[in-house]
């Protein structure tokens, strides 16, 4: 009584619910022992330097011992924590089971140590490798790439508390066809990341929201305002971007991990210094604190933390730090939309801050789905007021990034005497970051 259409899905969800839940757990733990290690070197350790966490000799010192022992771990650790992080993807091909525990350690002390980067490649390199190493033994019949779908969709869904995120994601990767339609193939994928969801909100529930004003009254100037930021932040965006090869190189010619990892974070430590706690981490909280706060920062400190932001993401990503460039990056449309609102009062603060955001996003990920679903989701209560709008706004900023360069090092430019880490991972997928 059942087709064979609908047959065929319910089969292919079956490991779905188990991979979902798995990936939370999975993030759930690595996202804890960050946390834990981050209130240690700076909540409870500097006192017994007499030091805060403000002091400026201990943001340089922390900063540059995370890049030491993540060099180290590099260097030496079995698996090397993978590949050189500027070549890779946001998704790729399953990690080595050898690699893992040496990402997550990097992982982790990078996040605790203010470096300016995000969870989100590794911790789906290692869900991912994870779910491949056990799903295939357990279920041989499902193939690897099987696997790699439901992981990456279990923790995406895990990681923005929403299976939305996902479903906009797969969307554009999965390819459908007359006789497999595209929501046939999505089916799993949107049970895992459902999964994923619902067993983190039963832990933490993950909120991007920030406290602006809602964007309720559509305007038909809004449209051009709204289409300025988005462009005025691609093209900030994309300085960045055309210097990441440089600062890849550069970092590269010192020939040694420890070396470009330790140089890496002292550099971070002084930009701590100039830019303050605001600049450093993965984002998150930080740009929640900015708009809380944003009432005290005058124009120029707003510009001084927007370049400070993007050249720590240019430093950790380009140095060996193991992270993703997503969630600073979005940091960096907040502080840039605060920046045009307060230049242009006449431009509503929310649809100032969505629109950068979406340029930004875009500027780093090349995906139109996640760009609208990062801009949309920061303001609350905007609902359809706001998203229409943004539709037409990615327009002219997607027409303005065809063809543009973008924020990764392709493994097949690299020679081979630039070879500094594990070539185990290499990425598959096209979705950047």
């Amino acid at each position: 009584m059942i087709p064979a259409r609908a047959r065929v899905m319910l089969s292919s969800a079956v490991p779905a619910p188990f991979v979902g839940i798995g990936s939370a757990l999975v993030l759930l733990a690595v996202v804890i022992v960050a946390n834990l290690w981050q209130h240690y070197l700076w909540e409870i350790l500097p006192a017994s330097f007499g030091a805060t966490a403000a002091t400026w000799w201990w943001v340089v010192a922390v900063l540059t011992l995370t890049g030491l022992l993540v060099g180290l771990a590099v260097k030496y650790v079995p698996g090397h924590a993978g590949p050189d992080p500027a070549t890779v993807s946001l998704f790729g091909p399953p990690t080595p089971l050898v690699v893992l525990p040496g990402l997550a350690l990097v992982l982790v002390l990078a996040l605790g140590g203010g470096v300016s980067l995000g969870p989100e490649n590794p911790i789906i390199a290692i869900i991912v490798g994870l779910t491949v190493a056990i799903g295939t033994r357990l279920m041989p019949a499902v193939k690897p790439e099987g696997w790699v779908t439901l992981a990456a969709a279990g923790t995406i869904g895990a990681m923005f508390g929403t299976p939305v995120a996902a479903a906009l994601l797969f969307s554009e990767m999965i390819r459908g066809d007359e006789k497999t339609p595209v929501w046939d193939r999505l089916f799993a994928p949107l049970v895992a990341a459902g999964a994923g969801a619902l067993t983190m909100s039963l832990f933490e529930q993950p909120n991007f929201t920030l406290a602006v004003e809602p964007y309720t009254i559509p305007r038909a100037i809004d449209i051009v305002s709204g289409i300025a930021v988005a462009l005025a932040a691609i093209a900030v965006g994309m300085v960045a971007v055309w210097i990441f090869p440089a600062a890849h190189k550069f970092f590269i010619s010192l020939k040694h991990p420890v070396l470009m990892l330790t140089l890496g974070g002292l550099l971070l430590g002084f930009l701590g210094v100039v830019g303050g706690p605001i600049t450093m981490f993965k984002g998150l909280a930080e740009m929640k604190s900015l708009t809380t706060e944003q009432a005290g920062y005058t124009v120029g400190a707003l510009a001084a933390i927007v370049v400070i932001k993007l050249v720590a993401i240019l430093i950790s990503a380009t140095c060996g730090f193991r992270g993703g460039r997503i969630f600073p990056m979005v940091f960096v449309g907040v502080a840039f939309g605060l920046l045009a609102h307060r230049v242009f009062p006449g431009i509503p603060m929310s649809l100032a801050i969505a629109s950068s955001v979406l340029g930004f996003t875009l500027v780093v990920t090349r995906d139109g789905w996640l760009s609208l679903f990062m801009a949309a989701i920061m303001i609350s209560g905007s609902g359809l007021a706001l998203l229409p709008l943004l539709c037409i706004v990615v327009l002219p900023a997607w027409l303005l990034l065809a063809g543009r360069p973008e924020m990764q090092i392709k493994p097949e430019a690299l020679a081979p005497s630039d070879e500094v880490s594990s070539q185990a991972g290499r990425p598959g997928l096209r979705t950047k970051a």
